[in-house]
C-alpha cells in the first residue's frame, strides 16, 4: 500500500469524523426551538432530525461541487491534473490538515456551547493548510468570497429580518386567539418547519464533507472536477457522509441546543415556527445555488429575529454578542489550527506525518470529551431554566484565571 493511499484512507476516516461532529454540532439549528417550546420531546426531535438529514444528503450535489472548486486551487481546470509543482502526497496533506483544523474548532466550540459554524470551521481549516503549503496562490479567492464570505455576512441579517417580520405578522393575526389554543396550533406547525430545516441541513452540510472526500480523490488522481460535474459524486461517498451526519445528529449536541433554545430568547411556538420557516427557506435556496452557507448563522439570526419581531420579548444581546465574536473567530482560528497541523505533519512527511496528525486529532478529541463530562448537558436538563443552570465551559479548571469564561452562558 503506497503512502498516498494510506493518507487518503486516513483523510476519508477523518472526513467522516468531521461529518459526525457536524451532525451533533448543528442539531440545534433545526430542533432547538421545537425542543424549547415543547413541540417535540428532546429525543424524538433528534431522532426525527437524524432521519431527515440522512434523506437530505441524497438530494443535491451543488454544495459539494462548490467545496471541490471554490476554496483550494490544487487542480488545473483545463487538464484535470494537479497544479505544476504540487505532488499528490502534499495535496492530500493539505486537505487532511484542514479537516483536523475544522474538527478541533468544532469540538472546542461545542464544549463552550457556542453555536459557531461547522462550515466555516471546515473552510478555515482548508484555508490555513492551503496557505501554509502553497501560499496565496493556492486559494481560490474569488470562489471563497462569492460562495462563502459574502453569504456568511448577509445570511444572519436576511434570516433575522424574515423571522422578525414573520413573528410580528403571526402575533398580529392571532392577537384575538387564546394563548393556550395558539400555542397548541403552532406547536403542530413547528414539527413541520423543524423537519424542513433538518432536511435542508442535510442538503447543505452533508454535501460539504462529500466535497472534501471528492477533493481528496482529486488529489489522489482517481477523480476529477469534470467527472463530478458530469456524473455526480460516487454513490459510496453520498451514503457514507449522509449516514455519518445522521448519526451525529442523533447524538444530540445538547449543549448547543440549550444555548440556541434557551439562551437567546424565551421562545413560544409562534416565534419558533417563524424562525424555523425562515431558516428552511434560506438554507434550501442557498443549497440550490451551491452556496456553502452556515446553517448556524441562519438559525441564530432567525431566532434573534423572532425575538425582535415579538413585542415585549427579551433578547439576550450579551449571549448573541458572544456568538458573533465566535463567528468572526471561526475562520481564522480554524485556519491557524489547519496551518499548524500541516507544518507538524510536513516536518515528518509521508505516512509518519499523517499518523502524527491523526494522533493529534484523537488525543485532543479524547481530552475535550473528558472535560465535557464535568458539566453534563443531555436530554434531561436541556430545557432547564437558563439563569439557574450551569454553563458548559472549556476552562472549568481555570475558573479563577478566567472568570468571564465561567459565566459564558449567563446574560451579560
Amino acid at each position: 500500500m503506497t503512502g498516498e493511499l494510506v493518507i487518503l484512507l486516513l483523510l476519508i476516516v477523518t472526513a467522516v469524523a468531521f461529518d459526525f461532529t457536524n451532525g451533533f454540532h448543528d442539531t440545534g439549528n433545526a430542533m432547538a426551538t421545537s425542543i424549547a417550546t415543547g413541540a417535540l420531546k428532546p429525543k424524538v426531535a433528534v431522532g426525527l432530525s437524524a432521519i431527515l438529514n440522512l434523506i437530505g444528503g441524497f438530494l443535491s450535489v451543488e454544495v459539494a461541487i462548490t467545496v471541490t472548486t471554490s476554496v483550494l486551487k490544487i487542480q488545473d481546470t483545463d487538464t484535470g491534473a494537479l497544479l505544476a509543482g504540487l505532488d499528490s502526497q502534499t495535496a492530500l496533506f493539505i486537505i487532511f490538515a484542514g479537516l483536523v483544523g475544522g474538527i478541533l474548532w468544532n469540538l472546542a466550540t461545542w464544549l463552550f456551547g457556542l453555536p459557531s459554524s461547522s462550515s466555516h470551521a471546515l473552510f478555515g481549516g482548508l484555508l490555513g493548510s492551503g496557505l501554509a503549503a502553497l501560499g496565496t496562490s493556492g486559494i481560490n479567492w474569488d470562489g471563497l468570497t462569492v460562495k462563502v464570505i459574502i453569504p456568511a455576512l448577509l445570511a444572519p441579517f436576511i434570516a433575522g429580518g424574515i423571522a422578525a417580520a414573520g413573528s410580528w405578522l403571526v402575533f398580529r393575526i392571532t392577537r384575538n386567539v387564546r394563548e393556550q389554543r395558539r400555542e397548541q396550533g403552532f406547536r403542530a406547525g413547528q414539527i413541520a418547519t423543524a423537519s424542513l430545516v433538518s432536511l435542508a441541513h442535510g442538503t447543505g452540510d452533508a454535501q460539504k464533507t462529500m466535497g472534501v472526500i471528492a477533493l481528496g480523490l482529486i488529489a489522489h488522481g482517481t477523480l476529477s472536477d469534470q467527472e463530478i460535474i458530469e456524473h455526480g459524486l460516487p454513490v459510496w461517498i453520498i451514503v457514507l457522509c449522509a449516514g455519518a451526519i445522521a448519526l451525529g445528529t442523533y447524538m444530540g449536541g445538547w449543549r448547543i441546543i440549550r444555548t440556541l433554545g434557551k439562551g437567546l430568547v424565551e421562545l413560544d411556538s409562534p416565534q419558533g415556527m417563524a424562525a424555523e420557516a425562515s431558516s428552511a427557506a434560506i438554507i434550501l435556496t442557498s443549497s440550490h445555488l451551491g452556496m456553502a452557507l452556515s446553517t448556524t448563522h441562519v438559525a441564530t439570526g432567525s431566532i434573534v429575529g423572532s425575538g425582535v419581531g415579538r413585542p415585549g420579548a427579551q433578547v439576550r444581546w450579551g449571549v448573541f454578542g458572544r456568538m458573533v465574536v465566535g463567528w468572526f473567530m471561526t475562520l481564522p482560528a480554524a485556519a491557524l489550527v489547519g496551518a499548524v497541523t500541516f507544518f507538524l505533519g510536513n516536518l515528518i512527511g509521508g505516512i509518519g506525518g499523517a499518523v502524527l496528525i491523526f494522533g493529534i486529532l484523537v488525543g485532543t478529541t479524547a481530552y475535550i470529551m473528558h472535560r465535557s463530562r464535568r458539566q453534563k448537558i443531555d436530554a434531561d436538563n436541556v430545557n432547564d431554566e437558563w439563569e439557574s443552570a450551569q454553563t458548559p465551559d472549556l476552562a472549568v479548571a481555570a475558573d479563577d484565571a478566567a472568570p468571564q469564561l465561567a459565566t459564558a452562558g449567563k446574560d451579560a
